[in-house]
């Protein structure tokens, strides 16, 4: 494969917070939609998968062990790609460059000192690939006063937008929605509106040690629990007003565990079914918070795969449109690793990457660190 213009090709990596593997995207970039060249999933090593869901808490001899983790999903990430290459055909001299997300351990944008941490060493990346990798992109934004969250809308926006009002909802660990007026005179909006996946991945391996619900066959069997539901809803971080982002230090098993403490009552699949009626209720209820009526949903992420909650969304997202975003060009699976590909460019291009009035920034900034191919 020979890229049709010189120095259009780039990676993405991503790794998100359900922790379920390494996604590789190769993009070339032209001037109508991005094409996906190749793309691969690496699954975690187990050992790995443990450290990296292991300080996403506070504990113990976090500093050395956030060391060895940032090292060891480096090489990781740097193994990811060079797979990518090969399935490819490509050298490394071939890319422009990478764009890798990292994995977040923490994520604090509403301390008195805002903070996020990514890990997964770019030095090593670089190193072990010879191609100049740019990530970290999220502390600039933190810097400029933003939340550092969602950073995508931005490349949403530039190839998912159209001529009606159109909402991409990205349901991951977490879900987070990007707003797309048909006005293109408005601001893109954008923000996490709670938990995704995570919630349900973590119910089903604490209950029934299997890593994720498939196709949301053990939440459909169950019923939902309106108490249960209602108590969750209440928690403040729907009702606060964007830009809000978040992540497993606030939706976690110990905050679901907190809410069953009195409810003794509950089969273990009415729990998981109401945890999927939390994520499409909190959906939907984030879309009212729009300035806009959304006329179409178009999902990507590991959630648009999840049969279940894609009809729960429709259930109440009715009679509005829900597709996925195949059907604008990119399978649901590999937008977000496209997205950092994409903020690869701009940053190497001297251009922002972030939205303000998705973040809360002061200002768009140009984000991420450069470091050069190591050749």
């Amino acid at each position: 494969m020979t890229p049709t213009q010189s120095g259009s090709l780039f990676i993405g990596l991503m790794s998100g917070t359900s922790l379920d593997g390494i996604d590789a995207v190769l993009v070339e970039f032209n001037e109508t939609l991005p094409r996906l060249i190749a793309a691969d999933t690496t699954p975690f090593e187990p050992a790995l998968r443990a450290d990296l869901l292991s300080l996403c808490l506070p504990g113990a001899n976090e500093i050395e062990r956030m060391g060895r983790a940032d090292r060891a999903l480096g090489q990781a990430f740097a193994s990811a790609t060079l797979q990518l290459l090969q399935k490819a055909g490509l050298p490394a001299a071939a890319i422009a460059a990478i764009g890798s997300h990292g994995q977040t351990i923490r994520h604090r944008p509403n301390s008195d000192q805002a903070f996020t941490l990514q890990i997964g060493d770019p030095g090593t990346i670089a190193e072990m690939t010879g191609v100049t990798t740019i990530a970290d992109f999220r502390r600039r934004d933190i810097a400029a006063g933003g939340q550092g969250a969602p950073l995508v809308p931005a490349f949403h926006r530039s190839v998912f937008g159209g001529d009606r009002n159109r909402v991409i909802l990205n349901i991951g660990g977490m879900a987070n929605i990007t707003a797309l007026p048909a006005d293109r005179e408005m601001a893109v909006l954008g923000f996490d509106t709670g938990p995704g996946n995570t919630l349900l991945d973590s119910w089903i391996a604490h209950t029934r040690q299997l890593a994720f619900d498939r196709d949301g066959a053990w939440a459909s069997s169950g019923k939902v629990d309106q108490g249960l539901l209602d108590g969750m809803l209440a928690d403040p971080y729907f009702s606060q007003p964007p830009p809000k982002s978040t992540g497993r230090e606030h939706f976690n098993l110990d905050w679901l565990l907190h809410h069953l403490a009195q409810r003794s009552d509950l089969n273990a699949e009415d729990v998981q079914a109401t945890l999927a009626e939390l994520t499409a209720t909190s959906i939907v209820g984030a879309l009212a918070q729009l300035p806009f009526a959304a006329h179409e949903v178009f999902v990507c992420g590991g959630g648009a795969y999840n049969r279940d909650l894609m009809l729960r969304l429709e259930r109440l997202l009715h009679p509005r449109l829900l597709g996925h975003t195949g059907q604008l060009g990119i399978a649901p699976e590999w937008v977000e690793a496209a997205a950092f590909a994409w903020l690869a460019r701009e940053t190497l291009a001297g251009r922002p990457g972030n939205e303000p009035a998705v973040t809360g920034a002061k200002r768009a900034c140009i984000l991420g660190g450069i470091y050069p191919a190591g050749r």
